[in-house]
């Protein structure tokens, strides 16, 4: 269950009995402000606690909101409330355009949305981080799940501040160090294979003025396109919540293709 504009799902056990006693209820409770705070205390008095589900998103931030949907939580998306306040999803297009896009992946594999993959190219010494159906990021360097898990903070706070301490999640800065930056891939395309029937999404590079980088290793910014491929899982969440893994397949020109599957047995995000 969400707070505010974020929504709330009511199991039909629940709906059912709230439908006995709800217009007698809420009579006892007006000075409570909206309709969720009244479904809570009604559900208080049938004894049915809250269940907090990760995937609705009330996003009381302003600014970009890629940092959050980047590192979705292990969970299905469900809802995502404020689009009004914050940049387009994908950027140089209108919010509206931009959540249209979004409906290409939902409608092939709608339980895998935004979920979050960590792979490494080992050959190159890069990590690999897959939202996918949304944006796939490549980094210089081995970075730990741990830390690819956690939002970066590209977004304000409610009071449009830089402050970290405001949020109820834990959130890393954006690197400043011209080595450690992510290099960026939008969604663009959707499909489905028509052999393998694995769906096929293409992510562009996000073309973004890059600080020159010393280090001596392979640079991303000569991809231009990734491509990922991933069987639909519709049985994802009947399943306990972890990651999907993903695995470099290989480099062709300018292109990085990868596959996301369900994760093997031992199979494990290790630092190298």
């Amino acid at each position: 269950m969400a707070y505010g504009g974020g929504g709330f799902a009511v199991s039909y056990p629940l709906a059912v009995a709230l439908s006995k006693m709800q217009d007698r209820c809420i009579k006892r409770y007006p000075a409570l402000y909206g309709s969720d705070d009244r479904m809570q205390a009604c559900m208080a008095e049938l004894g049915v606690p809250l269940t907090k589900e990760l995937g609705f998103h009330q996003y009381d931030v302003y600014g970009n909101l890629f940092g959050l949907l980047a590192a979705h939580p292990v969970a299905p998306l469900v809802t995502l409330h404020h689009l009004d306040v914050v940049e387009p999803i994908f950027p140089n297009m209108t919010r509206v355009d931009a959540l249209k896009r979004l409906q290409g992946p939902a409608m092939l594999d709608s339980a895998g949305l935004m979920q979050q993959s960590i792979c490494y190219d080992k050959r190159r010494k890069w990590t690999v981080s897959v939202s996918w159906g949304y944006a796939a990021q490549i980094f210089r360097g081995i970075f730990s799940a741990r830390e690819m898990e956690m939002p970066s903070r590209t977004f304000l706070n409610w009071y449009r501040r830089a402050d970290y301490t405001a949020y109820a999640f834990n959130t890393r800065p954006v690197s400043r160090h011209p080595c450690k930056k992510p290099f960026v891939f939008y969604m663009t395309t959707t499909g489905v294979h028509p052999i393998t029937n694995m769906t096929v999404s293409r992510y562009e590079s996000h073309r973004v003025a890059q600080p020159e980088c010393r280090w001596k290793m392979a640079n991303p910014g000569d991809l231009r396109t990734v491509i990922v491929y991933k069987k639909p899982d519709p049985y994802l969440w009947d399943r306990s919540p972890r990651r999907n893994c993903c695995r470099v397949k290989s480099k062709k020109n300018n292109t990085l293709e990868i596959s996301v599957a369900v994760c093997k047995e031992g199979e494990v995000v290790e630092v190298m």
